[in-house]
């Protein structure tokens, strides 16, 4: 479809408005309004109909006047997303949540809580003024209800009005530990995720537990704490050298997350070491740089696009219907074998 004389000669840039795809479609506004909008008025529009205006809408590269349908409905179709934005973890699963809000039309206003209540507090209440209907958190500290419906990623307190998306800690601690001990490995380090990650307490419990139910005596000596940024190699570097230090022998070292453990594995060939020849190591997220460390990383797979689009389509869902919601959703990790693990020698 072409643009009328008068706006061909105007000099103004041609925008496709509603009434163009309607006109071409021969239908009414209200019509294509409803399907492009998926109002609850689209339901009675047969579905060959329904096509026929969505290809319309390609064809002629429709946008919707973002500010013009917010006053119509008196919505502003953003959610606020609040996550550790500068580290891998928390990257791939907003990008989660983007590719899922923008075939729904919504947009995200996101802010950093560095794991800290008071800012967590001061951002979520400047979104709201902002005007977000809702929130996605990423391993926020959250202890106390949110002001608006919310999803939690890696949430794990049972707080009114918060949806915690979780990963299915119990079975990705068996899935590394069972992968170590099928190799032949009973003296296995580990370190445990800092305090301050609200992943940190389930999972180091998840472990325990298999050790237990594998029969495997967990010696105390042989975990170590991160400190600082777990989100960096050097956290799991300082920790994997103090239990080195310690000269406690082990041969295999499950890490909190992928970060720690290439951090870990540097440590490891500092120490004259090698992975996997002396010591097998095992990740948890499958970040992208798992499959690239020397050696490539055996690592507990979370599915964190996946993680992302769930918890923006659960969000919807929720703002759609306020009594739809449910304290937890739980996922379930895949387990990839690489190069760092071995049968430990004899």
């Amino acid at each position: 479809m072409k643009p009328d004389k008068a706006e061909r000669g105007s000099g103004k840039p041609y925008r496709v408005t509603l009434k163009v795809v309607a006109d071409h479609v021969g239908l009414t506004a209200g019509t294509v309004s409803s399907v492009l909008n998926n109002s609850p008025a689209a339901l009675s529009v047969p579905q060959h109909t329904k096509d026929r205006i969505l290809e319309a809408a390609r064809k002629l590269n429709y946008r919707p006047d973002f500010f013009a349908r917010s006053l119509r409905v008196k919505r502003t179709f953003t959610i606020g997303v609040i996550a550790q934005i500068s580290d891998t973890y928390g990257s791939i699963v907003i990008s989660g949540i983007e590719q899922h809000l923008q075939k729904h039309g919504f947009f995200f206003l996101a802010a950093s809580h560095r794991h800290d209540e008071q800012l967590l507090e001061s951002y979520s209440n400047l979104l709201v003024e902002r005007g977000v209907e809702g929130f996605i958190t990423v391993d926020a500290p959250i202890t106390k209800p949110m002001p608006l419906p919310t999803i939690a990623i890696a949430g794990h307190r049972q707080l009114k009005g918060v949806t915690n998306l979780v990963l299915d800690e119990p079975h990705g601690a068996w899935l590394a530990l069972k992968h170590l001990v099928d190799l032949g490995h009973s003296e296995i380090a580990a370190l445990e995720g800092p305090a301050y990650s609200s992943d940190s307490r389930d999972r180091w419990r998840a472990v325990r537990d298999v050790f237990r139910d594998l029969g495997i005596r967990f010696q105390p000596e042989l975990k170590v704490q991160l400190e600082g940024d777990c989100t960096v190699s050097e956290a799991g570097y300082a920790a994997a050298k103090k239990l080195l230090e310690r000269r406690r022998p082990f041969t295999a070292l499950l890490a909190f997350n992928d970060s720690s453990a290439i951090g870990a594995i540097s440590a490891i060939n500092e120490f004259g070491l090698h992975v996997p020849e002396d010591i097998s190591v095992v990740g948890f997220d499958d970040v992208p740089a798992a499959a690239f460390s020397i050696p490539s990383l055996t690592t507990v797979s979370q599915p964190l696009i996946e993680m992302g689009e769930i918890a923006a389509r659960t969000l919807l869902e929720q703002i759609k219907n306020p009594d739809g919601d449910c304290a937890e959703i739980r996922v379930e990790p895949n387990f990839v074998v690489r190069k760092s693990t071995a049968r430990p020698k004899t």
